[in-house]
């Protein structure tokens, strides 16, 4: 009998020491994660090493402007050889392929504009417009909320009206408006890309903040009334050290997760912008713009399937690896769903 409670109490001990699994191991279990990841790294290695697998043609100013065969109204099939203003070719293309001429490896748009180089280089577009729209949102949703939590009051009645103000305008249509507003006004005063990568990008961060605010507000609500924040107020600690030691790091989490699922929907979101000519100028490197390329020959997709078919591939597949790597993230951080082994 004394055997059996002492096992049964080396059992109940080993399980209170045991340590949870790593953010790391967690997130390797799950195997719809490593998907993700997997999708999400292949894109950020045709990102970086975009100069090797579609090497820009010597005399381009701009990398980013999709090189063109001619200027062909009708659509080439994948396969068809270039003839003029022929990129340089790669080291890797003679030896994996055996050809010692560039071919259109997917085909040519309406334009002459090549679709490979557009989807290849258009992976950098997709981080930018990802990524950095992503972070901007972040930043001024967590400000906004952070103040409207910390001190309430007329503050954040303030804050809160005007971010339901704002939350009034349906999104889409909302950034379409100031997108066409902004593009006139920004014309050829910006840097590379123009002014559509510009007013695009300012037109879905005006209205995509306030899903962040509203979140970490009602987290902050929660964290502001713990122990160690009326302790370092009772000591005389500022405002801003409090904050952005004390709260923030403690209510940030949910909404890093729904960041994480936002970069995909951001991406999409630009693409659109893009397709209805309020994003990227016309022969940028953005699969938006492909896609765009292909609006007068709709009737005609059962011959010029390449047209859509590969960008809209690209663009599926990496919306679809950053939702997976958000769901992955959620199932870790969020204690609700979290699971210890």
């Amino acid at each position: 009998m004394a055997v059996a409670v002492h096992a049964r109490s080396a059992d109940i001990g080993s399980a209170v020491t045991r340590k949870p699994p790593s953010l790391v191991r967690q997130l390797l279990a799950n195997r719809l994660a490593v998907v993700g990841f997997a999708l999400v790294g292949f894109f950020a290695f045709v990102a970086i090493a975009a100069p090797v697998l579609a090497p820009p043609p010597e005399n381009a100013r701009d990398p980013m402007k999709i090189p063109r065969d001619g200027f062909g109204t009708v659509p080439l099939p994948p396969g068809s050889p270039w003839v003029r203003n022929a990129p340089p070719l790669p080291f890797w293309w003679t030896p994996l392929t055996g050809l010692d001429h560039w071919t259109h490896v997917f085909g040519v748009a309406s334009g002459g504009w090549d679709i490979y180089y557009g989807v290849v280089w258009g992976t950098r577009t997709a981080f930018i417009g990802g990524i950095i729209i992503t972070f901007a949102t972040v930043l001024i949703g967590v400000i906004v909320g952070t103040l409207s939590a910390y001190y309430g009051g007329p503050v954040d009645t303030v804050l809160q009206r005007m971010t339901e103000v704002f939350l009034a305008f349906p999104f889409l249509l909302a950034a379409l408006t100031l997108a066409s507003v902004l593009q006139p006004l920004l014309g050829g005063k910006t840097g590379v890309g123009g002014s559509g990568l510009i007013t695009a990008g300012i037109a879905v961060v005006v209205f995509g903040w306030m899903g962040f605010a509203r979140l970490i507000r009602g987290d902050i609500l929660s964290v502001r009334e713990r122990d160690y924040v009326t302790a370092a107020r009772a000591v005389g600690v500022r405002d801003r050290r409090i904050m952005m030691r004390h709260i923030i790091p403690n209510a940030i989490f949910p909404t890093l997760v729904l960041a994480s699922l936002n970069i995909g929907t951001n991406a999409i979101t630009f693409a659109a912008l893009s397709f209805l000519g309020l994003g990227a100028e016309q022969g940028f490197a953005d699969w938006g713009q492909l896609l765009a390329f292909s609006r007068n020959w709709i009737t005609t997709l059962d011959q010029h399937w390449y047209m859509v078919f590969f960008p809209a591939v690209a663009l599926v597949l990496f919306v679809l690896g950053w939702n997976l790597v958000g769901d992955a993230v959620r199932d870790v951080l969020d204690p609700r769903t979290r699971q210890t082994r």
